[in-house]
């Protein structure tokens, strides 16, 4: 594959998943020759983190206990299906704000490419930084994907809702981005 039959946007998101698998060694479910992250079960606490959000500031998970969570790790800012998902966030939230819930995206961007995402498309939540996928390796959601044609490491488009105490109430895995919103908004009205 040439670079010139890649996309705008395939070029983008393959290439800012590329990166980030040159830039660790960490490796998240499916990869063969590492021993994998466990992927946290519903029921189990939610593991705490500090990253940077779209303004620079450090943002921890426990400061959001009291408040129902919803933790979504996306690829890359700015690409067809982050892009999708976040807007499909963006037009539920109020209904996320009437619940109390606050919605929380992650991906291996950095905070000034999230404040340019955020700004584009109004979005009302938080995105938090993650260029080392330290976090994304903690809940595992940095593997093995292909795309277009190539096998890489990247992340696996995962959410994780969590309720007031900070415990997974349950897991996303390979959600369909146009769709995913109105799943989130079903189970969280079970916790509320």
């Amino acid at each position: 594959m040439t670079k010139t039959q890649l996309t705008k946007a395939g070029k983008k998101e393959h290439a800012s998943e590329s990166a980030g698998k040159e830039q660790s060694g960490a490796v998240g479910r499916g990869s063969p020759s590492h021993r994998d992250p466990v992927l946290p079960v519903p029921g189990s606490m939610a593991p705490d983190f500090v990253l940077e959000d779209e303004s620079g500031a450090e943002r921890r998970l426990s400061e959001f206990l009291g408040n129902p969570v919803v933790l979504y790790f996306y690829p890359a800012d700015d690409t067809p299906g982050c892009t999708k998902e976040a807007c499909n966030f963006r037009d539920d939230y109020s209904t996320y704000a009437n619940a109390g819930a606050v919605v929380l995206g992650i991906s291996p961007d950095s905070a000034k490419s999230h404040a340019t995402f955020k700004s584009k498309y109004g979005l009302p939540f938080t995105l938090l930084a993650d260029p080392g996928h330290v976090v994304c390796s903690r809940y595992a959601v940095w593997g093995e994907k292909q795309f277009m044609g190539r096998t890489f490491d990247g992340v696996l488009r995962t959410t994780f809702l969590i309720d007031r105490t900070g415990r997974i109430t349950r897991v996303f895995e390979k959600v369909r981005p146009a769709q995913h919103s109105a799943e989130i908004l079903a189970e969280l009205a079970a916790l509320t």
